[in-house]
């Protein structure tokens, strides 16, 4: 069975206009160039993730909208905002 490929770290990254090569780093700076480069991925994963949910609550409102409006249920106009569900 194949191993999977480890993401491999820049032979090179810059700190505030400084560059310093990943091999000199201690474990620990490794560790923590891991940590803050592992929170940029989630975090550019989690505003992608936005991106499609307000498309996709957009889209499912508009449809509810439109399919009330089609049997005469709901005025004309934007589609409602959804209300905060209370338990």
């Amino acid at each position: 069975m194949a191993k999977p490929n480890k993401p491999t770290a820049p032979a090179v990254l810059t700190v505030d206009g400084v560059d310093y090569k990943h091999e000199d780093l201690n474990d620990e700076q490794k560790v923590i160039y891991a940590h803050v480069s592992d929170l940029q991925r989630k975090s550019n994963t989690t505003r992608f993730n936005l991106d499609q949910l307000k498309v996709g609550l957009k889209a499912f409102g508009k449809m509810l909208v439109d399919s009330l409006n089609s049997k005469g249920k709901v005025p004309e106009g934007p589609p409602p905002k959804p209300k905060d569900v209370k338990n």
